[in-house]
């Protein structure tokens, strides 16, 4: 493919290439901050293997609606805008492994710099969200 064909193609479907590169941009930053926040991603059955021998705290930073819908069973919910504000909430747990999640990971991913600006020791990020867990039939309540 020639250069001249990529700019006639350009022209003629402009929309096209703008959502194109409105994709690859929101990808590109999505990773990035992903990288930026040195949180460790988990897969759900190693997160069920550190809750189980080390008593990690599920923290989900889903919208309440999101949450109602089902959730972790015992999972701690503090909607990600809120975090901030309400991580008071969370002191006993700085010495203990969090596992934060959201629907696919990719809002919880940013949590571990907040917690760790805040004392937390070990922040982790389910990797794929409650999306990835319920794909690998692990428990979910709406209690």
């Amino acid at each position: 493919m020639d250069f001249a064909r990529i700019i006639e193609f350009t022209g003629n479907h402009p929309v096209l290439v703008l959502a194109f590169f409105a994709t690859l941009g929101a990808l590109l930053f999505n990773e990035a901050r992903r990288r930026i926040s040195n949180t460790p991603a988990l897969g759900p059955m190693d997160a069920t293997r550190l809750s189980n021998r080390e008593n990690a705290v599920f923290l989900d930073v889903r919208e309440d609606g999101e949450y109602n819908g089902g959730h972790i069973p015992q999972a701690i919910h503090i909607p990600y805008r809120q975090l901030s504000e309400r991580i008071t909430e969370l002191g006993r747990f700085k010495n203990t492994p969090v596992i934060a999640y959201c629907r696919t990971g990719t809002r919880s991913s940013g949590v571990g710099g907040i917690l760790k600006k805040h004392g937390f020791e070990s922040v982790y990020n389910l990797g794929g969200g409650i999306t990835a867990w319920q794909s690998a039939n692990l428990p979910v309540t709406k209690k």
